[in-house]
C-alpha cells in the first residue's frame, strides 16, 4: 500500500512540476494572473472594512467582529485558492477531453483515472490567494492577541483542528466539483453545472448564522446537511476564531456533522464518478 501510495506522491510531483514548467515559460501571464487575483482579494478586504466603519459584528449577536471574520475570510481565501489551483483547471477541461476523445487515452493509463483526471494540471498563479489569506490571518490574530479586552490567542489544538478541518472543506468542494465535472460524460458540455457550482459555494463565504432565521432557515437546512458548502469554511473559521471550551453541544455536533459530511461527500463523489465512466463510450462510437 505505501509503495502505490508512493507511486501517486511522484506522479502527483510530476504534474505539479510540468505545471510550474509551462506558467513559467509564460511569466508575464502568470504574473498578471497573480495581479488580478490579489488585487480582487484587496477588494474584497477593502469591501469589508468600508461594511465594518457601520457595523461592530457580520450579522446581530454572531460573535463575527472585525478581526474574527477576517480569519473566516482567510479560511475562505485558504480553501478556495486550493480548490481553484488543484482542482478547476482539471474540472474545467473535462468536457473537452470527452469531446476530443482525450478521455479514451487516460482510461488506458495504468492508473486511477480519476486520480489523473483531478490533478494532471495545477494553477499555481491562484496559489496567490493563499499568501494573501496568510498575511490576512497573521494580522487579524496580532490584533486579537493584542487586544485590552478579552485578547484571544488559539491553542494547539485549535490550530491543528483548524488545519484538519481546511482539509475537510477541501475535500468537500472537490466532491462537489468532481459531481459535476463527471455529468459532462452524460450532457456533453455543462458550463452551466459550472456557474452553478460557482453560485453554490457563494453561500459558504459568510458566517452561517445569517441564514438561520426567518426565510433564510431553509437555505440553512440546504446547505448545511444536503449539499453541506455552509460547514466548509464556519467549521474551521470557528475553531480558530473562537475559544474551544465552553462549546455548546450544538457546535460539537456541528463538527461531527463536517466529518460525517466529508465521508458521504467523498464517496458520493466517487460513486458519480465512476457510474457515469460506466456510461462512457469514447468519442469515436
Amino acid at each position: 500500500m505505501f509503495s502505490e501510495l508512493n507511486r501517486y506522491r511522484r506522479v502527483f510531483q510530476t504534474f505539479a512540476r510540468n505545471s510550474l514548467v509551462r506558467d513559467m515559460t509564460f511569466r508575464t501571464n502568470f504574473v498578471i494572473e497573480c495581479i488580478s487575483s490579489l488585487g480582487w482579494t484587496a477588494m474584497n478586504v477593502g469591501f469589508y472594512l468600508i461594511i465594518f466603519q457601520y457595523t461592530s459584528t457580520i450579522g446581530a449577536d454572531t460573535g463575527w467582529d472585525r478581526e474574527k471574520f477576517f480569519l473566516f475570510l482567510a479560511t475562505t481565501w485558504f480553501i478556495n485558492s486550493v480548490v481553484q489551483a488543484f482542482f478547476m483547471p482539471n474540472a474545467e477541461e473535462f468536457s473537452e477531453l470527452i469531446r476530443t476523445g482525450g478521455l479514451d487515452f487516460a482510461l488506458l493509463k495504468p492508473i486511477d483515472t480519476q486520480f489523473l483526471i483531478s490533478f494532471r494540471r495545477v494553477s499555481w498563479s491562484s496559489l496567490a490567494n493563499f499568501a494573501a489569506g496568510l498575511v490576512i490571518m497573521v494580522v487579524a490574530l496580532s490584533r486579537l492577541a493584542g487586544r485590552e479586552v478579552d485578547p484571544y490567542v488559539p491553542t494547539l489544538s485549535a490550530s491543528l483542528l483548524y488545519v484538519l478541518f481546511c482539509a475537510c472543506g477541501v475535500a468537500i468542494m472537490y466532491s462537489l466539483m468532481i459531481c459535476l465535472s463527471a455529468t459532462s460524460i452524460w450532457l456533453g458540455r455543462n458550463q452551466t453545472l459550472y456557474n452553478f457550482w460557482f453560485y453554490i459555494t457563494n453561500f459558504s463565504r459568510y458566517p452561517m448564522e445569517i441564514y438561520n432565521r426567518g426565510w433564510g432557515t431553509p437555505l440553512y437546512g440546504l446547505f448545511t446537511f444536503v449539499i453541506p458548502v455552509l460547514v466548509v469554511v464556519n467549521v474551521p473559521a470557528r475553531l480558530i476564531a473562537k475559544p474551544i471550551d465552553p462549546r455548546s453541544d450544538s457546535e460539537w455536533m456541528l463538527v461531527g456533522w463536517a466529518i460525517v459530511a466529508t465521508i458521504l461527500s467523498v464517496l458520493v463523489s466517487r460513486w458519480v464518478f465512476r457510474t457515469a465512466l460506466g456510461s462512457y463510450r469514447s468519442a469515436s462510437s
